[in-house]
Formats: C-alpha cells, structure tokens, sequence
C-alpha cells in the first residue's frame, strides 16, 4: 500500500534445529561430555572426565567381567572390548604394569584418559523401537555389552586404584588390570605359536 511503513524485520527466532538422540542421551540423561560428530561419522564420548577407558581384545575383557560390578559399563566394537575405569586410571597405567612386572612391549592393552576420545556406542534398545529416529547401527560400530543406566553415578561402580585396601564398594582396579594383562600375553603368545619361526620372532622383541 503507497505511503505505508516498511514491515519491520521478523524478531521471532528460528526454530532450533533438535539434538541427535544419541547425543541427548548421553549428555542429558547421563551427564557425559560428547564431541560433536561430522556427518557421516559417530559420536564421540569424551574420556577423562566421568572415566577412563581400557580398551583391550574382546578374549581379555571377558575374563576380567568378574571384577567388575553388575553395573559397570562396557562395550564392544568388532574384536576389542573397553572397559569403563575410573577417571585417573589411564595416567596409573604404565606404572601399575611395572608393579604388576607386565611391563613387555607388545601388550595389546591401551587406556584412553584426559583429553582422549571413544567411539560412542548405540544408545542400548532402540532396535525395539523407531520412534527415536536412530538407524541401526553399521556394522562393525561399537555398541554396550552392558550398557549404563540413566540416573545412576556411573563413579561409583568404576574399578578404582583407591579400592585397594578401602572399604568401599567399587572394583579393585589392580585386579582388572593383572586379569586384563595376563590374558593379553596368553593371547601374544598363541598368535605367535601360529606363525613360523614365531617363539625366536617373539623372544627377539
């Protein structure tokens, strides 16, 4: 119309574009820092802050589920497991081994601590439902053998180095880790009796 204001500029927000479940999931409903994920690629959690990670062979992690609470997180991603351990635990690591005198090369055992980064696992029972809008995760993706529970203090189910001589409830990391490492060098030692010339090879390392 002649002669009329221009339209002011609209001041209502645009709509914000919604949170990826997975993502709600673990930073709502657990409290767990992620690192945002390029499209095309998956979640990452962020390790150090509520824990550490060990990521070991699956053979190995199996082994160690008896010293771990029923609670205590763990997931599985092709042939590796990771364990959750309490946050601190990766920095004890190096020195725990060379108390435990498993301190050889070649153990396939790894922490992932401060400033570290894992593959987040499928959120635990969306195939048994599609309302969240998550496809199904790829294969080889990393998913929970047990999975953690909303609301619950995943801290206080950790293996923990401070478990040792306490009277609290939480795993003995010392343990975990001597389980984890034993099975971890009878592993070494099976795939080197596989190969020619394997023992020399094995004791040349």
């Amino acid at each position: 119309m002649a002669g009329s204001a221009p339209l002011a500029a609209s001041t209502v927000p645009h709509p914000r574009r919604p949170l990826d479940p997975v993502r709600h999931w673990y930073e709502n409903d657990l409290g767990w820092p992620t690192v945002p994920a390029p499209p095309g690629e998956p979640l990452r959690l962020v390790t150090g802050v509520r824990f550490d990670v060990l990521d070991v062979p699956a053979g190995a992690g199996a082994k160690a589920l008896r010293h771990l609470l029923p609670g205590s997180p763990v997931a599985l991603q092709g042939d590796r497991m990771r364990l959750l351990v309490a946050a601190g635990s990766a920095e004890e690591l190096p020195g725990l081994l060379d108390w435990l005198e498993w301190g050889v090369p070649g153990l396939d055992l790894r922490a992932l601590g401060a400033g570290g980064r894992t593959e987040a696992p499928a959120r635990p029972g969306r195939a048994e439902g599609t309302s969240w809008g998550e496809a199904q995760p790829a294969q080889g993706a990393a998913v929970w053998l047990r999975p953690p529970e909303p609301g619950r203090e995943v801290e206080i189910s950790l293996p923990t180095l401070s478990a040792v001589g306490g009277g609290g409830g939480a795993p003995d990391l010392v343990r975990l880790v001597d389980t984890v490492a034993t099975e971890c060098h009878r592993i070494r030692l099976r795939r080197a009796d596989r190969g020619p010339g394997s023992r020399q090879a094995l004791a040349s390392s």
